[in-house]
């Protein structure tokens, strides 16, 4: 089923969320082992990963980050490979992604929606000098601009903060314009992600995911199961 209506479709479009990765070696977020399943010094993950406990405890912030966020040696899976053959393809028009982990575009995808950022991107919160993940990665403490001094941020959107305005209007121009919408790996409980979805008016929306999701029931295709176990399956190619 997965395969005729890709077969069919023209202009695809593929929403994924931490399931995707999870086959990467990246934990999921709310599944019973995730990562806000635990807690750090008494602080859930919710408090850490929030502006305001970034900019009064940048220093602890940026401890848990490094121990629990980040990932570099992490490899491309078989779900981000098919979405490369799929765009090589022609099919694919655009990747609307929550995870920040970056491996759409390690994969090779160029046209990808990160709307809560990438741990590769970095910033200086000062002189707006950009730094990648390796300054984030070798500093001690709160890693400084070798610029300026100031404090380096990394390009993800925390709790409390917006999204940036430009990314989620590109993602939601590709899911309008699509006659099929991929859903694969999220739960849809994180907004205004999740609302991306009522601006799909296509023919297709295909959910992948391991658990029930709230567009489940307006889906023409629901599969429960492994995101790149299922996406290894399907031959994501041109006909």
């Amino acid at each position: 089923m997965l395969q005729d209506i890709i077969d069919r479709s023209k202009r695809i479009v593929c929403f994924t969320g931490a399931g995707v990765s999870t086959a990467s070696g990246i934990p999921d977020f709310r599944g019973a082992e995730g990562l806000y399943s635990q807690e750090w010094e008494g602080l859930t993950p919710e408090m850490i990963l929030s502006a305001s406990f970034f900019y009064l405890h940048p220093e602890r912030f940026f401890e848990f980050y490094r121990a629990r966020m980040l990932y570099p040696d992490a490899k491309p899976n078989a779900a981000h490979r098919a979405l490369y053959e799929l765009e090589k393809a022609g099919k694919l028009r655009g990747v609307v992604t929550q995870n920040i982990d970056g491996l759409h575009k390690r994969a090779g995808n160029r046209l990808v929606y990160e709307i809560h950022g990438s741990v590769w991107e970095n910033y200086c919160m000062d002189c707006n000098a950009f730094y990648g993940l390796e300054k984030v990665l070798n500093s001690g403490g709160i890693p400084r601009c070798e610029r300026c001094g100031g404090v380096v941020k990394p390009w993800v959107v925390l709790y409390g903060e917006a999204p940036d305005k430009y990314t989620c209007m590109g993602a939601c121009r590709e899911i309008s314009n699509c006659d099929t919408l991929i859903v694969a790996g999220t739960s849809l409980s994180v907004e205004p992600a999740a609302s991306f979805l009522d601006y799909f008016h296509g023919k297709h929306l295909v959910v992948v995911n391991s658990e029930p999701t709230p567009a489940d029931e307006r889906a023409s295709l629901v599969i429960r199961g492994d995101v790149a176990g299922v996406f290894a399956k399907t031959r994501l190619t041109a006909l």
